[in-house]
């Protein structure tokens, strides 16, 4: 399997941290996009990830696979080790329904701020910006954290009692939070704590 992507960037990190945790990073080959000169726009890219964005599988088959969801649904099936989903009907569901809560209300809100209301990847790639649309997304993103901190009031991770998808989405949102200086409110330590643990695996270090 080869892994297009961009070392660094928050949904390039969430499929290396599952690959990692499922101990098969060293069985994929990353393919370096560069997404500053645009290579991600490009007809040739677009025409195996219409979304045109980074990261992408392709499957020893041909099959290319976007989405990070997706991607990590793949590897979670593919490879031996604790699943990253969940092994019942239940815990399958309320992992996707938190990755989803924290993919829209912390990546892509701090995406949608960092597009908007910040200089971004530069004016070659800004085409567009609507800084009033990326503050008020800074503000989903922080009542997110706020959310996650109630939720690990009562939860060892942020779907249940096993680390999960969700935790890789919510620990790559909060570093991407810190690179785009959306800072944590005060006050969330279940939060911060929660992070300080998720940090000390292999795969996150």
């Amino acid at each position: 399997m080869k892994i297009y992507d961009v070392e660094g960037f928050p949904n390039p990190a969430r499929v290396r941290i599952a690959l990692a945790e499922k101990n098969a990073t060293d069985s994929v080959e990353f393919i370096p996009v560069d997404v500053m000169d645009g290579e991600h726009r490009t007809d040739a890219f677009r025409a195996k990830n219409p979304d045109a964005a980074v990261p992408m599988a392709e499957l020893e088959c041909g099959t290319y696979i976007s989405q990070c969801t997706a991607i990590i649904e793949y590897i979670d099936g593919k490879y031996e080790g604790p699943s990253l989903i969940g092994n019942t009907p239940k815990q399958r569901a309320i992992t996707h329904m938190m990755n989803l809560r924290a993919e829209s209300g912390l990546v892509d809100a701090v995406g949608d701020y960092f597009h908007h209301a910040t200089p971004g990847l530069g004016p070659d790639l800004e085409t567009y910006q609507n800084k009033d649309w990326g503050m008020k997304r800074k503000d989903t993103a922080q009542n997110t954290m706020r959310y996650l901190n109630d939720v690990l009031a009562d939860s060892e991770y942020v779907a249940g009692d096993s680390f999960s998808m969700a935790d890789i989405t919510a620990f790559a949102g909060l570093g991407f939070a810190d690179f785009a200086k959306v800072d944590i409110p005060e006050g969330l330590d279940n939060l911060t704590a929660w992070r300080d643990r998720i940090a000390k695996r292999p795969s996150c270090g």
